[in-house]
């Protein structure tokens, strides 16, 4: 039995705080860390650090949050009473390790109750890596308009957004402790297999073919 979608105060407010959380924490991480940030103001280049930000917030930002959110959405229409909310600690060490210069983002999960099958529950769990696998064709399109039409902005912007959301998918697909692929696997050894070794040689192509964790 399906439901409407819906969101508390507190969710709101958690989303938005992990959003901009990961995007200031990740903005740090592709400039270089803190200390490069600093340099960056030091020198006065502000331009720069707020073009990170934006670029952040809309690529690793957003593949978070739909990430999340499409966890929320198939949750709701399995009857589930669902909700995401923030884990402030993760969050704060997100921003600190991306100082150092380290990737390191847990920002939350989305917690449902309620009856569900043991299938129900594998596609709850495989609708977070399907949302960045499907963003990353989405990228695709925006790295490949950008090219065409010789807008290296929107070529940058696509390229790093293919990347984040496939190594996003790869790694949430890994069958271990508290991460999707551990549920789905659970559910269907064939699907986990399928959408774990697609994503990996996604991430791993695009890697190779030259798009990184390079800003711009």
């Amino acid at each position: 039995m399906s439901a409407t979608v819906s969101f508390s105060r507190r969710e709101l407010r958690d989303l938005v705080a992990s959003w901009l959380a990961l995007g200031v924490a990740f903005a740090l991480f592709f400039l270089g860390g803190g200390s490069a940030a600093a340099s960056a103001l030091t020198a006065g280049a502000v331009g720069p650090l707020v073009t990170a930000l934006l670029v952040s917030l809309f690529t690793a930002g957003i593949g978070f949050l739909l990430h999340e959110l499409g966890h929320k959405v198939v949750a709701v229409r399995y009857g589930q009473r669902a909700a995401f909310r923030a884990d402030y600690g993760m969050l704060f060490l997100a921003i600190a390790a991306a100082l150092a210069g380290f990737l390191f983002a847990a920002p939350g999960a989305v917690h449902h109750q309620g009856r569900i099958t043991e299938r129900e529950h594998g596609l709850i769990a495989l609708a977070g890596p399907a949302v960045n696998l499907a963003l990353a064709v989405c990228f695709l399109a925006v790295l490949v308009a950008g090219v065409a039409v010789g807008a290296p902005l929107a070529a940058g912007v696509g390229g790093l957004g293919v990347t984040v959301n496939l190594f996003l998918a790869a790694f949430n697909m890994l069958p271990v402790g508290a991460l999707d692929g551990a549920t789905v696997k659970s559910w269907s050894t064939p699907v986990w297999a399928v959408v774990f070794v697609v994503s990996v040689v996604l991430a791993v192509g695009a890697w190779l073919g030259g798009l990184g964790f390079e800003l711009l």
